[in-house]
Order: C-alpha cells, then structure tokens, then sequence
C-alpha cells in the first residue's frame, strides 16, 4: 500500500510531461479494471490513498493486474531533478561599504546548528539605502558555503499587483534549480513538495528581492539545514518567523569613501565646497550618492547642490538628477514611468518614445547610466518604485493628458502586435479569432508570424515579455478597453499551453472573462474567453470552475452561432472528464463535438480548420474508449487520427497519437515481437516508444513482458 502510495504521489507530481500525463491516464484505466467500476481520479492526499488502495487489493486478488500494476511503477517518471549547480547571483558592487553588524548577524544564522529549524533572514530598510547590494554581497563572500548553488529572483514586491503570485515564484526557483519546465506540476501543492525535495540534501542559498509579503515567499521557508533563504524588503515582513536585519544609513565616514571610490580622491577635493551639502542631502543612502557622484565631476563653480528646500533626501537627488537631464532622457524617463512595466525592454521602450529600436536601446542604456534605471539582462532594465513616482509627478506637471494617454496607447498596442506575431509562429496551426489577426495595421501591414528562428523562440519571446503582456492587460482594463485584453490574452495561450505559466497569468483570463460578459455577451469572443480561462482552470485541477466556464463557454458560442468556438468548448468539457478518470461522460462530450463541427459547411467560417479539429477528436474519442476497455475501436480511431497527423508533418501530435497507440496495444496484451502482430503495429509501437522518455518506454516493454511472462 506504501508503495503504491508513493507511486501516485511520484505521479501527481509528474503531471507536467507528456510521460506523466500519458502515465496518469493508464493508471485510471488500471484503477477501473481493479475496482470492476469507473474510479474517480484522485484529488489530494485523501483521494490518492483511496485510488492507492483499490490498486493494492486489486494487485492482491489478480496476478495480472498485479503484473500490470508492477510495470506502471517501474515506468513512472521520476520526480522532475534539480540538475546542475546554479550562480544566479547578480554582481557584487565593488564599492560595497560598512554593514559590518548587519554581515555578522548574516554569519552566526549561517554558522548555527540546524536543529530542524529554517534559516531565513529578513534584510529590510527604506528604498535606495542598499538591503539588496547587502544580501549580494553576503551571498558572493559566503559563496564557498554553498556549493550546491546560489538562487536570486526579483518578486517584483513594489505593490500588490505587480507582485509575483505564489506558484510563479516557484515555478522560477524551480526552473533555476534546473528543473525541466515541462516538469513543474501545475498545482501549488505539489510545486511545494517538489522544491521542498529537490533542495533536502543540498547548500543553497535562495535571495529573494523585493518582496511584497510573507505569502509570497511561505513556501520557499525548508527546515533543510543547508538552504538559507534571505528575504529582501522595504520593511519588516509580518508574520515571517526570521532573523531581521534592519539596514540603515552609510556612515558620514563611508559615504565620504563611497564618493571618493565614484569619482575619484582628486574630484572629491575640488568638489569640498558643495560636498557637505551633498552628503547631508543625500543622508547616507548609497543610492543617493551614486546619482549625485556625476555633478562632483562638473567643473569647480558649476557642481549644483541638491535642492535644500526639499524636504525628502531622496526626492532632492531626483530633482538634481532630473534637471542635469538632456531633454530627449527628460521626456524618455517621463514617458517610461506612466506605467509600472516589470521590466522595461526595448520594445516597451521603442513604442512608448515613437522611436526606432537602436535610439530607444540607447536612450535605455543612458538612464541607466544616470541610475534612474537598473540593468536586468541584455538590454532589459528596470526602474526603481521612487524613480517612477517622481518621474510621474513630473509627467502630470509637464505633459499633457492627451501626450500622456498616447504614450500608453502606443505602448500596449506594440505589445498586442508583438503578441499577435509571437503567437502566430508559436502555435501556426490553431485557430485565431478577431479582425487584428488579420487585418492590416495603420501601416498597412497584416500581422504575421515574426521573423523566429522556430516556434521555441517564439515561445521564449512571448515568455520574456509575459510581465508586460500582463501589465498591459492591466492597463486596458482601467480603460474598460475589452477588446485589447481578449486580444493579450488569446495570444498568450502558448504560455499557457507550453511555459507552465499558468497561474500567472490566470488574473489576467480572470479580467478577460469579466470585460468580455460587459462588453459583448453571447459572442464568439466571450465564448473563447471563457474557454481560455475554462482550461487554465483545469490544468489548475480546479475542476467545478473549470467545468462552470466550460459550460459558458458553449453557451456563449451557440449562442453567437460560431460552430468552431462551441466545438472547441464542448471538445474541453470532455478533456475535463477525461482527466477526471470518467470516460462514459467524456466520450458523448467527444462525439458531440464531432457532430458540431460536421454541420460546418464550406465557405462557413472555421471550415478550413475542420479537418484537423475532427483529427484531435478522433485520438480524444481513442483515449476515452480505451478507459472504457472497448480497444478495438480506440485502435481504430488512433489509426484515423495518426494518418492526419503524419500527413500533415505535424510532429507533436503524431508523437502523441503514437503514445496513445501504444498503450492500447499494450492493454490489449500485444506479443513482444511481431510474431502474428502485424508489422505496421509493430512499427507504430517501436516509433511511439521513440517519442517517449526512457522510463515510459520502460514501463511499455516492461508490461509487454509481464503479460506474457517473458
């Protein structure tokens, strides 16, 4: 019973892949034969053990479910690995000063013994004072203490919204710790569990920056004696059991150093006219006296101090920073900070300044030069929460609303186009919906697949600009613009579909669900919203929303008469039950959906993508007629549904047919060798295998083997 319990649990786990997916299918089939009646797919802890035990006494009482079961075990993939060793660590400042209580109470968390209790550090102070360069510098003096690798993720914590939700964050760390994407589990829980053991027996050091709340980081906190996780915030996290560490101002002493290491000793002697006022305008914050360093290497006479009327330290470097500004940066930071972009690429940049992308890269490149931007990567960077509050302010008193209100337009109409091209040489063969994925621009140019070496590139593309994808959406929502959401989002589903991003961008489906109801009820484009959002849900296992979304989904496009879009929601309603381990609802749902695209007619919008709508159906209906043990028939329509595929050169979903293939021949208790088994079947099996990882085609050869005792 323990065994198989784990099994499951190792399965839940796995549920990321192709193998895992295909695996957690033949285990309900296996669950149904044992139990003589449809069992339910397990949800939680509660559920698995229920499932685990209809296995084991089912094991007990058959020794050929016995057999089967044993080569299902063999063949689960394992539980996705950490591989490699991550630096992750940005760059160490080079003039790095004092802080030397602050490293101590770094140290002695590091050198305490374990005793089952976490090590987690809270580093927090006000914006600019340097918590982040102090939890860089810790982590690159240490970094001996750490041999299996150091983490460092940005959380974006400046406000609530923009802040990453729970499951992004792991999915990141994760991804860093060198997990496969494809083999992240949706569920929170479960990404819980799988980082939890990916780092047991390692020394890590996770850095967390910017974070928002304790929420946030909660699950990342692992009572693993070697893995430190430091916490970087603008105040003390409540309700995070940890050691703080409060940062405070630079030293008069240490500033004077700082300065003198920027500009070097000669320029700080000339500038000791205007220096005491520097220093104590920018009151020790390392930022302050990094912006500021530039104005000390003016000529003697023409450094300018810091405004003294200013009552806010920080407030008065901006505004000496500011008015030093050249007006094309002057009106670039302006039109930057209208929105909270995440990261602020140069797409974001080209469109929000009207300009080519070289200029707009450039102009990135000297704001940060003047530090009101951060580098994050080749040429992405961000700018700091105090930075776009005061370039805001300035772009309320010196622009327009109507200047204001075209920047922004601008922008989020680049990210649609960039998203639209994206999503076209992602995904070429799916179906769009919407006059922008056809229609000519101002310009006059039709949107096509941009210029991607391939779909992958297209994928991570999409991928690198999710957050300003996301933040668009959130900027046509305070418009009540429905149309440009439903656009961001439908060209976001290969993140959906692919990146296991799922649960970041659910808001987002959320609001587009939302606007579409208000904006256009009982249309084609609610309908895939619906959809959309129907499927984010049921990759969440969310299943009773899933299904509520699904229905109105259906709804909506019968509703609309679009045949396509009640098809696809009908087609989803099955691939819920069909997850769910209930294959008696799922193949009506199938069939139905069949008989809907059938009433399409030529010249009918949507008939040119029937064919292979009507190819996924058949492998569905294959799939849901294996569960209910009529193999015969399954074979048949995975035949059908393999000749589509291979004819149209379309890899994946041949791959997948294939797999399917070979679990009904497996079933079916095929002979090992082709003996009397047709050679084409044998064919199909070996190249199925082929498209698998080697423990699924293990576990295929394995249960050939048992069945026939070999």
């Amino acid at each position: 019973m323990s065994a198989v319990l784990t099994f499951l649990g190792s399965l839940n786990l796995s549920l990321g892949t192709e193998a895992g997916r295909s695996l957690w299918e033949s285990a309900g089939v296996l669950a149904r034969r044992c139990a003589g009646r449809p069992v339910p797919a397990p949800v939680g802890a509660t559920g698995r053990e229920d499932v685990a035990r209809v296995l084991a006494e089912g094991a007990r009482r058959d020794p050929a479910q016995a057999r089967a079961l044993s080569a299902l075990m063999r063949g689960v993939p394992l539980p996705a690995a950490a591989r490699g060793v991550p630096r992750l660590l940005p760059a160490s400042s080079p003039f790095f000063k004092d802080r030397q209580d602050a490293l101590k109470i770094l140290d002695r968390e590091l050198s305490r013994p374990g005793e089952g209790r976490p090590r987690v550090v809270n580093i927090h102070g006000p914006a600019g004072i340097g918590s982040s360069t102090l939890a860089v510098h810790w982590g690159w003096r240490e970094v001996g203490q750490f041999p299996d690798g150091q983490v460092y993720l940005d959380l974006n914590g400046a406000s609530a919204s923009a802040a990453l939700p729970v499951g992004t964050v792991l999915h990141r760390v994760l991804t860093q710790l060198g997990v496969d994407k494809d083999a992240i589990p949706p569920g929170v829980e479960d990404r819980i569990g799988l980082y939890r053991t990916s780092v047991a027996e390692r020394r890590l050091l996770v850095v967390l920056d910017h974070v928002h709340s304790a929420a946030q980081i909660r699950p990342l906190i692992t009572s693993a004696s070697g893995v430190v996780v430091v916490a970087v915030s603008r105040h003390a996290l409540v309700g995070l059991d940890a050691i703080r560490v409060p940062v405070g101002p630079l030293p008069e002493q240490d500033a004077v150093h700082l300065l003198g290491d920027l500009v070097g000793k000669q320029a700080l002697a000339a500038a000791r006219a205007t220096l005491p006022s520097v220093l104590e305008r920018c009151a020790g914050s390392p930022w302050a006296l990094r912006a500021c360093a530039p104005a000390l290497l003016q000529p003697t006479g023409q450094a300018t101090a810091p405004d003294e009327s200013a009552t806010d330290p920080l407030h008065a470097i901006l505004d000496l920073v500011y008015a030093s500004l050249p007006p094309h940066l002057a009106v670039a930071v302006r039109s930057l900070a209208l929105r909270p972009w995440p990261t602020l690429t140069v797409t974001v940049a080209a469109a929000a300044l009207d300009t080519a992308a070289e200029q707009a890269a450039g102009v990135l490149a000297e704001l940060a030069e003047r530090q009101l931007l951060q580098g994050a990567g080749t040429d992405r960077y961000v700018m700091r929460p105090l930075v776009r509050q005061f370039a805001q302010d300035a772009a309320l008193r010196e622009d327009t609303p109507a200047r204001r209100a075209a920047v922004v337009e601008r922008t989020v109409a680049e990210l649609v186009r960039f998203a639209i091209e994206a999503d076209l040489a992602a995904l070429d063969r799916r179906w769009h919906l919407g006059p922008r994925y056809d229609e000519p621009d101002q310009a006059g140019q039709a949107p096509r697949p941009a210029a991607y070496p391939g779909p992958g590139e297209a994928l991570a593309a999409l991928e690198a600009e999710l957050g300003n994808l996301l933040e668009a959406v959130r900027t046509a929502e305070s418009r009540d613009d429905a149309e440009t959401v439903f656009y961001l989002c439908q060209a976001m589903w290969p993140i959906q579909l692919k990146a296991g991003h799922v649960e970041e961008i659910l808001p987002a489906l959320r609001t587009g669900v939302r606007l579409a109801d208000r904006a256009f009820p009982g249309t084609d484009m609610a309908g895939r919203a619906h959809t959309q959002l129907g499927l984010a849900l049921k990759d969440l296992r969310r299943d009773q929303e899933a299904l509520a979304q699904l229905e109105s989904a259906a709804d909506a496009d019968r509703l609309a008469g679009h045949l396509r879009g009640q098809a696809t929601a009908v087609e989803s309603l099955g691939l819920l039950r069909l997850g769910q381990w209930d294959h008696e609802a799922a193949l009506p749902l199938f069939q139905e959906a069949g008989r809907i695209l059938e009433a399409i007619r030529p010249g009918e919008r949507g008939f040119e993508d029937v064919p292979r709508a009507r190819a996924l159906l058949e492998r569905h209906q294959g799939r849901a007629l294996r569960g209910l043990e009529r193999l015969d028939e399954a074979r048949e329509r995975l035949l059908v549904a393999l000749r589509f595929f291979r004819g149209t050169a379309e890899a994946y979903n041949t791959a997948r047919t294939l797999t399917d293939l070979a679990a009904v021949l497996l079933d079916a208790g095929t002979p090992r060798r082709p003996g009397p088994w047709p050679r084409r079947r044998w064919r199909c099996w070996r190249r199925s295998t082929r498209s698998l990882t080697w423990s699924t085609r293990g576990r295929c050869w394995n249960g050939v083997s048992a069945k026939h005792g070999e």
